[in-house]
């Protein structure tokens, strides 16, 4: 679920979206008098809604990511409680979560359960009713070798973000560091598979939890993060953000 105010015309009133495992969405407002669900649910998923998210810039707008593979755009002006833009096979499995540029409105990360992690141009992606093929993502890394669990942007910095898996691992990427082509043949190698090499872009990896399931960045103190796993609470700050 996602909470969103409505705005500096009416502070007050709020907006809460709901998803469920029968692949509804359901918007509920507050009134002076109490909370208003609206009764009609938002109907494009075809399994469990496992995401959602408000857009950063524009207020009637949301994400959503599925376990039917795909992440959907919503807006809720629209008639019929349709999603107006969507891609329809993101990951090669369960979208499990999603996150949405604060910063550079257009950018989306989501995060499957085969592992991988997708950067997304929101401007690239179909509007439905196009027989147009789903975009490819802007950026795509496969360093997790379980689901992931979370991901999210950094507050104050618009290319980099961290993520955790079911692998026990917390990672940050920075998306505006390049492959140096003098040091691709001394990269990294991860020790659990000797055949991949670290991507340049990845900082940072935190281990030493058990079954990661949040990530999130401190607002105010920048590059601190907290994680919760299975094991309790890790609260730590890098030299790399």
């Amino acid at each position: 679920m996602d909470w969103a105010s409505s705005g500096e015309s009416n502070p007050s009133a709020l907006r809460l979206l709901t998803g469920d495992v029968q692949s509804k969405i359901y918007l509920t407002t507050t009134t002076p008098s109490g909370f208003n669900a609206l009764s009609q649910p938002f109907l494009s998923h075809t399994s469990s809604v496992e995401d959602i998210q408000w857009s950063p810039s524009e207020a009637t707008v949301f994400g959503s990511c599925s376990a039917d593979q795909s992440i959907q755009i919503w807006d809720v002006r629209s008639k019929g409680r349709k999603s107006v833009a969507g891609i329809e096979k993101a990951h090669e499995s369960d979208v499990n979560v999603i996150s949405w540029n604060r910063h550079t409105s257009y950018l989306m990360l989501s995060g499957g359960d085969e592992g991988g992690i997708k950067v997304w141009d929101l401007r690239n992606v179909k509007k439905k009713g196009s027989i147009a093929a789903d975009p490819t993502p802007v950026a795509a890394f496969n360093w997790h070798k379980a689901p992931i669990t979370s991901i999210e942007w950094h507050p104050i910095e618009d290319s980099i973000f961290a993520a955790s898996g079911a692998d026990d691992q917390v990672t940050m990427w920075d998306l505006a560091v390049e492959q140096d082509e003098e040091e691709t043949g001394t990269m990294m190698q991860d020790d659990t598979n000797p055949q991949s090499q670290v991507p340049p872009q990845l900082l940072f990896v935190h281990q030493g939890q058990k079954d990661v399931k949040e990530v999130h960045w401190h607002p105010q103190a920048p590059g601190m993060v907290v994680s919760t796993a299975l094991d309790g609470f890790n609260v730590f700050k890098t030299i790399s953000v």
